[in-house]
């Protein structure tokens, strides 16, 4: 898909704005450089700015001179991920501990860079709304924006977004209708018992024995309870226990997610966790302590708004978030 070549006349420009939200990431909520960039841009476009929306939330509103028409949303995320980079380009994170290895730098450049020409030819009826969401990352940024009045303070008759997918060739599309994206929670699991000397294993009752025997148990709610002709994904995350060679500690702690097309599998999962994680309690003496969060609604494409040169659903993000 070739681009347009109004679009490559300022793509040198495009460039350098990726590459220095690149540099600069942050991760969600906390994007007040990167809707600052963003705001500036898109006033200098011509476009009206608001800021603010769900926290750190950016819209902007265009209006063609082709007339009264439909309010066309299009959305890309801004925030960045706690991940250290480890590349060696000049154009790394400055923010240590912070690097947009997910691409939202990109989504939010060709956002810009699709503002930027609308706002140039204009040759459109209706109404462009651009959405900047923060905090795609798990920290439910849509929702807040939503939440904030989204909707109510810029109506629109359909929206669209993107996500880069390495797995694609250069140039080419994937989309399709239905389920997109799976449904996601998050969860938190903290054991407690008590610790002792590695040497006395008896006077304790071990956390880390707990927690080894919950993460294999909680392996059997996909492989035993759910339909395999349904999907569901259910992943144990991170583990953290301890701190020395020769004690047994008093505190254990899992995360992780599950992720699903249909509420009904989520809702499964959701009980069967409760249940195994009180009898793991019961079977090794320990309390265990379940927090988990319904942090995303499943992504799904409307039949009437998906291109007819849609793909067959590929693997590679069906169950990202």
């Amino acid at each position: 898909m070739p681009a347009l070549p109004e679009i490559l006349a300022f793509a040198d420009d495009m460039t350098a704005l990726r590459r220095d939200l690149h540099s600069h990431p942050e991760i969600g909520f906390q994007e007040t450089r990167t809707s600052g960039v963003v705001a500036e841009k898109l006033a200098s476009y011509g476009v009206e700015v608001h800021r603010g929306i769900g926290g750190t939330g950016v819209v902007g509103v265009l209006k063609g001179s082709g007339g009264p028409g439909r309010a066309i949303g299009l959305r890309a995320d801004m925030d960045a991920l706690p991940i250290v980079e480890t590349t060696n380009l000049p154009w790394r994170s400055n923010n240590a501990g912070v690097s947009h290895a997910c691409g939202h730098d990109g989504h939010t450049t060709m956002l810009l860079g699709a503002a930027r020409y609308l706002a140039e030819k204009r040759d459109f009826p209706g109404t462009a709304v651009f959405v900047f969401q923060p905090a795609e990352e798990g920290l439910g940024g849509a929702r807040a924006m939503i939440a904030d009045g989204l909707f109510e303070k810029f109506p629109v008759d359909e929206i669209y977004g993107l996500h880069n997918d390495p797995y694609l060739e250069p140039g080419e599309i994937s989309v399709f209708p239905g389920p997109a994206m799976a449904a996601a929670d998050f969860f938190d699991v903290k054991i407690v018992g008590s610790g002792s000397h590695a040497a006395m294993p008896q006077m304790s009752r071990d956390p880390v024995v707990a927690a080894s025997a919950l993460v294999m148990a909680l392996q059997s709610i996909v492989s035993r309870n759910a339909n395999p002709f349904e999907s569901l994904v259910l992943s144990v995350t991170q583990v953290h226990s301890g701190s020395a060679y020769n004690v047994i500690p008093e505190e254990a702690t899992l995360t992780g997610t599950i992720r699903a097309f249909d509420p009904t599998m989520m809702e499964l999962a959701r009980k069967r966790m409760k249940e195994i994680c009180a009898g793991i309690a019961a079977t090794y003496a320990v309390e265990v302590t379940l927090d988990l969060r319904d942090v995303f609604d499943v992504l799904i494409n409307t039949e009437s708004e998906t291109p007819p040169w849609r793909r067959p659903r590929g693997t590679s993000w069906a169950t990202r978030g």
